[in-house]
């Protein structure tokens, strides 16, 4: 596999995974027009940024070991599936789900490239 290539692997995940925590914190503005008071607002925006979190710590953890988020991302889908499955418009798991799900797929295919044996060149003895 060529360098460039290999970078793009490596870094579309985890890239996305910052775009996408911080796609979903924007959802947690919505607090600030509620009628609550100071302290209420903070609590309902800390809930709030809970899958954003969620979406970063899995990254922290699956930064240098990939197989982690394959695992974990589809999990993460899976969960908002069961938890909001029937509450929603399609085009929202769409929009949750999507990403999660290719998130995990390319941390899949950057855990392959780091582990695939590489090829002897011609005429090297084992």
């Amino acid at each position: 596999m060529r360098d460039a290539t290999r970078s793009v692997v490596y870094w579309a995940p985890r890239l996305l995974s910052i775009g996408f925590a911080a796609f979903l914190g924007l959802f947690a503005a919505d607090v600030f027009d509620l009628p609550l008071s100071a302290s209420e607002k903070t609590l309902a925006l800390l809930l709030h940024l809970v899958p954003s979190l969620l979406v970063l710590l899995g990254l922290a953890v699956a930064w240098r070991r990939e197989w982690i988020a394959a695992l974990a991302f589809p999990l993460l889908a899976a969960l908002h599936l069961s938890m909001a499955f029937g509450r929603l418009h399609w085009s929202a798991y769409v929009l949750i789900e999507g990403p999660l799900l290719l998130i995990g797929l390319l941390f899949l295919l950057s855990w392959r490239q780091r582990v695939a044996p590489r090829a002897a060149p011609p005429g090297a003895r084992p």
